[in-house]
């Protein structure tokens, strides 16, 4: 999909996830293949055509949407009801999406509409891509979607903007779509035919926010092995535990990996090769590649799930050119994406608690370590209130991950009635992610920590490159002081030094 100069070239052909993170990394510019360019044009001649020879009635084409499919609507008034649909659709509330995944939102509809299965006007997709291209983002809502006849209301806020209306964040300022569109030369749009319905139908919101929570995901699975790593010298636990004898005998693929893995980071440490004096360690140390792997294994469950789903037409209805057929069905419900973002939250908070768990031990003031990981406990308190905000965030994790899945609310007069709620189970995965964030970087924090108490023994080598990377941030606390700017820095280390130290 990848170009000489770097540029995203759209045509008929699946994206895979790490294209997708070259996208979020590096924004790249986009542009549509010759031959993508030549299928949506043929689903839009044939539309037009179909139109013109046909005197029945298609879904959303010539008639109003959800309970009012049977009212017909005169071919004169085809562009009214497109405009009208994006308009009254837009009834978004709650905070701003994130530019983020504002900005996966416009590159997945983009995708989408590319296959050329949804009957829109090639100016329609060069439109969104020019949004993409120059940093045209629209102002979306993360409340009002039902997640079932597609993210009807965040994908009406995304395209408003097309016809002038609603407005746009243009170089960091919010500002009405009418102007930035007037500065830059482009007439609003007038849609065609179908082209409403189009736009707002799809899966864009919930997709856009699943690719970006397991582009987080993916990095803190990352981080969670080598932060635990340094758990293992900091509390003196065993390897044992991560023999590779021990999971051929129970191969679960992310259990394995996570053994290896823990193994590799903590290869010529010299705490871990000395005696150790305890016959076994806690679970939370003992039995991480069962609880990490479990985590990794749904991550790549997911993961399929999502990829597979950017790689969709998620509108309705369908158009098959080459068929001669026009089919209204269910593409847009949201089910697969909302078991999926509910089985990611719970396997990532999963990682949150365990982490807690070790925390909790390091302060415990066992294993040669003082209390609370402080040379004067008592005078000091040291880091046992850290402890506390990651249990508080470990506890609303759990409250998170209630399923949103397991919900459905009758909507438009009883012909939507099952719905996914798969916005919601968006907008909560991404917090339980970040509250993951949070949790990982108290961990980081006080496993360095512990670590000092063990010098002049050293870890590994390649823990010791990130201890010192760390300690450029945050330095040894040998008394109290404020530590919510040390958690801060933490959480800001795990988000911008990921490649540093990750060859992923």
């Amino acid at each position: 999909m990848m170009n000489a100069n770097d540029c995203v070239v759209f045509n008929n052909t699946d994206v895979d996830f790490r294209e997708l993170i070259q996208l979020i990394e590096h924004k790249r510019s986009i542009e549509l293949s010759d031959t993508t360019k030549e299928k949506i044009v043929a689903c839009r001649e044939y539309l037009d055509n179909k139109l013109s020879q046909s005197g029945g009635l298609f879904y959303g084409i010539n008639t109003g949407l959800g309970y009012l499919q049977n009212v017909a609507i005169s071919p004169d008034q085809l562009e009214e009801l497109q405009s009208n649909l994006i308009q009254s659709h837009a009834c978004g509330l709650g905070q701003t999406v994130p530019d983020e995944i504002v900005r996966l939102m416009l590159v997945f509809k983009i995708k989408s509409l590319a296959f050329g299965h949804s009957g829109v006007q090639l100016l329609t997709v060069e439109r969104l891509t020019d949004f993409y291209n120059h940093d045209i983002l629209p102002v979306v809502y993360t409340q009002g979607s039902l997640g079932a006849s597609g993210d009807l209301s965040p994908l009406s806020h995304l395209c408003l903007p097309l016809l002038g209306l609603g407005k746009v964040k243009y170089k960091g300022v919010e500002r009405d779509s009418k102007d930035v569109l007037a500065e830059l030369n482009l007439e609003p749009l007038h849609l065609k035919s179908k082209e409403g319905l189009a736009l707002i139908n799809g899966t864009q919101f919930m997709s856009s926010y699943g690719v970006y929570c397991l582009y987080k995901a993916h990095q803190l699975i990352h981080w969670a092995d080598a932060i635990t790593a340094i758990s293992i010298d900091g509390f003196d636990a065993s390897a044992q535990p991560f023999h590779p004898a021990i999971h051929h005998v129970r191969s679960h693929a992310g259990q394995v990996d996570t053994a290896k893995k823990i193994l590799s980071y903590l290869a010529g440490s010299e705490i871990t090769e000395r005696t150790k004096q305890q016959v076994q360690d806690p679970y939370s140390f003992r039995c991480v590649p069962q609880v990490h792997g479990a985590t990794k294994d749904t991550y790549h469950f997911v993961q399929n799930t999502f990829i597979k789903e950017v790689n969709s037409v998620t509108d309705n209805p369908n158009i098959f050119p080459e068929e001669d057929l026009i089919l209204s069905g269910g593409n847009f419900h949201g089910q697969p994406l909302a078991l999926g973002l509910d089985y990611l939250s719970i396997a990532m908070a999963e990682l949150g608690s365990i982490s807690e768990r070790r925390t909790f031990q390091l302060l415990s003031g066992q294993r040669s370590l003082p209390l609370f990981l402080v040379k004067n406990p008592g005078l000091h308190s040291g880091f046992m209130i850290p402890q506390y905000t990651a249990a508080g965030i470990v506890s609303e994790n759990k409250q998170l991950c209630t399923p949103a899945s397991i919900d459905s609310i009758t909507s438009s007069n009883g012909q939507e009635d099952h719905v996914s709620m798969g916005a919601n189970a968006a907008t909560k995965c991404l917090r339980v992610i970040e509250n993951l964030e949070k949790i990982l970087a108290i961990e980081l924090m006080i496993a360095v920590q512990a670590l000092e108490f063990r010098r002049p023994l050293k870890t590994s080598p390649f823990l010791e490159n990130i201890i010192a990377d760390y300690r450029k941030v945050v330095s040894f606390n040998s008394s109290d002081r404020i530590l919510h700017n040390d958690m801060v820095a933490s959480i800001e280390f795990l988000q911008t030094r990921f490649n540093n130290h990750f060859n992923q």
